[in-house]
């Protein structure tokens, strides 16, 4: 049973030292308020962690779908117990909605990340840039999946555009509902191994599970007409097998993935960005009016979209902003880097005005 869902030689050596204490592995399959279904060699059981693992563990490393776990069967309880949390592999790490909200795991120990969008005119690119920082960050491959192919009225267009932002991640396009495409996800589900849906809601992602899954796992609604949006379906988490021995877990739709900790995940998605700042003339470019910016010179010259850079200014300062509210000497250094930026900027306005007036 565990072996299907995952279980490895590494995790049985990292298991060791709970086997001596008398604990049984699991991995953690749905997640609720209040509890976890969990799978382990006997089967299915209902648990919930131990109170001294949620008050000693942060936001991060308290249990999550798809962690594996060392459990207390307790034979004659309703609910196991778990008592400590293995190492992950990978872990899907998001802000927290709410002014001083922390991180939140979203997944743990995924192979590959899903990043579903529908083919429709809620497709937004700006979102998927953000699924992607943080897919790299986790450490998972990213594959992003068009749905709803067979409603898509510009289809190149619509996937030349997202294979413009998505650097070599592997872009499909395909309709759950008519099986168009389905075949391009077969070499990302493999046996053994487990992926993760991410999405919006009403991107499609409880349809094309059901669909993989060969039955109704989860329930689907249609999405609004006037905006094409669509409305939470799925309320958990929930790690699924399904027959071809792939492991899918599905999450609840995200109106806005909030980065947290994600400089290498943005780096990565904006690889083009950078590599272009390094030849700027001026190291603190800012890639606005300053003379010698390659990155301007590539938005004038129709190579870079200048949405792709409005993005990657409002991720770099979205962490930033995270970083100073954590740590006051991050504050005391920005106000340091911009206070020299002011002063540059300033030098140069005067010595272009002495150049006008001469």
């Amino acid at each position: 049973m565990l072996k299907s869902y995952g279980w490895s030689d590494r995790l049985q050596n990292d298991f060791a030292p709970y086997a001596a204490e008398g604990l049984v592995p699991a991995r953690i399959v749905v997640t609720q308020r209040g509890g976890y279904r969990v799978i382990t060699e006997a089967g299915e059981l209902d648990a919930r962690a131990t109170g001294p693992l949620m008050k000693a563990a942060s936001d991060i490393a308290r249990p999550t779908a798809g962690d594996w776990v060392a459990l207390e069967a307790r034979p004659g309880e309703t609910t196991a117990l778990v008592r400590h949390v293995l190492p992950r592999t990978t872990a899907f790490i998001r802000k927290a909605s709410g002014p001083r909200a922390g991180a939140q795991v979203v997944a743990a120990n995924v192979d590959v990340a899903l990043l579903v969008a529908s083919l429709n005119a809620n497709l937004n690119p700006r979102r998927l840039e953000r699924y992607l920082a943080t897919t790299h960050e986790s450490g998972a491959q990213p594959v992003i999946v068009l749905t709803k192919s067979d409603l898509a009225e510009f289809l190149d267009e619509d996937v030349a555009e997202i294979e413009a932002i998505a650097l070599g991640a592997p872009v499909l396009a395909l309709s759950a509902k008519t099986g168009q495409g389905l075949e391009a996800l077969d070499g990302y589900l493999r046996p053994g191994q487990t992926a993760v849906l991410l999405g919006s809601s009403g991107a499609g992602k409880s349809t094309l599970l059901n669909v993989l899954a060969g039955e109704e796992r989860m329930a689907t609604r249609e999405v609004r007409a006037a905006d094409d949006r669509g409305r939470h379906t799925t309320t958990h988490r929930e790690l699924v097998l399904l027959p071809s021995g792939a492991l899918i877990l599905d999450t609840p739709g995200m109106r806005e993935m909030g980065l947290w900790d994600a400089d290498e995940g943005v780096s990565a998605t904006f690889a083009d960005i950078e590599a272009l700042a390094a030849q700027c003339k001026f190291r603190d470019c800012g890639h606005g009016d300053e003379p010698g910016c390659a990155v301007q010179a590539a938005i004038e010259a129709g190579e870079l979209d200048p949405g792709r850079l409005y993005s990657f200014d409002k991720l770099q300062a979205e962490l930033a902003h995270d970083r100073r509210r954590q740590d006051p000497i991050a504050a005391l250094e920005h106000r340091k880097v911009w206070a020299s930026r002011h002063k540059a900027g300033q030098a140069r306005t005067k010595a272009k005005r002495r150049i006008d007036e001469d």
